[in-house]
């Protein structure tokens, strides 16, 4: 099993083999869950504000682009 010493300012270097295995590397983000008194670190994965729209053309398909437009607007 593989560990980690804690710095004196509290700071710890992830083990490569489980960077390896959480798909992270230098800039991600990992957040820390408490279950049962047991911490899971996992790999923080940020939702594109964009993501709601993909597929939305899809329902609109052969209606005039200026149509969709003004249901976008809400006329």
């Amino acid at each position: 099993m593989p560990t980690a010493k804690i710095t004196s300012k509290g700071q710890i270097t992830i083990p490569k083999k489980v960077r390896e295995k959480l798909g992270v590397s230098e800039g991600h983000e990992v957040y820390f869950q408490e279950k049962n008194g047991v911490f899971i670190i996992q790999k923080s994965v940020r939702k594109s504000p964009f993501d709601k729209w993909i597929g939305y053309l899809k329902a609109k398909k052969g209606r005039k682009t200026d149509a969709v437009i003004e249901e976008l607007r809400g006329k």
